[in-house]
């Protein structure tokens, strides 16, 4: 598939992490929904189950209307002193809020 998702190491690490707690076969998914303070929000979850409509990459799920707004982008994983979180790196974003989990197109 072209257009895909760059995924770092780190994200990866940290999602085999999270995996181990859950039950055997899940996913972790990732999926843009309308919200935000800038107009998108991006969404972090487990699931246990994929559909037809979802595209796989390693373990992480993404449902194809999703993958259209985040094609070409960099999940990554980021840890600091003041927090830790997945975050998008997301080339076609024309802004984004500060906590960088909403973003506009």
């Amino acid at each position: 598939m072209t257009n895909t998702i760059e995924i770092t190491e780190n994200a990866k690490k940290q999602i085999v992490k999270l995996l181990l707690n859950e039950p055997k076969g899940s996913f972790f998914r990732v999926s843009v929904e309308g919200g935000g303070c800038s107009g998108f929000k991006y969404n972090f979850s487990i699931d246990n189950k994929s559909n037809e409509n979802d595209i796989l990459i390693d373990q992480i799920l993404i449902d194809k209307i999703s993958h259209e707004f985040i094609k070409n982008s960099k999940l990554d994983y980021e840890q600091n002193l003041m927090s830790e979180s997945f975050r998008i790196t997301n080339p076609d974003a024309k802004a984004s809020c500060g906590c960088g989990i909403s973003f506009s197109i």
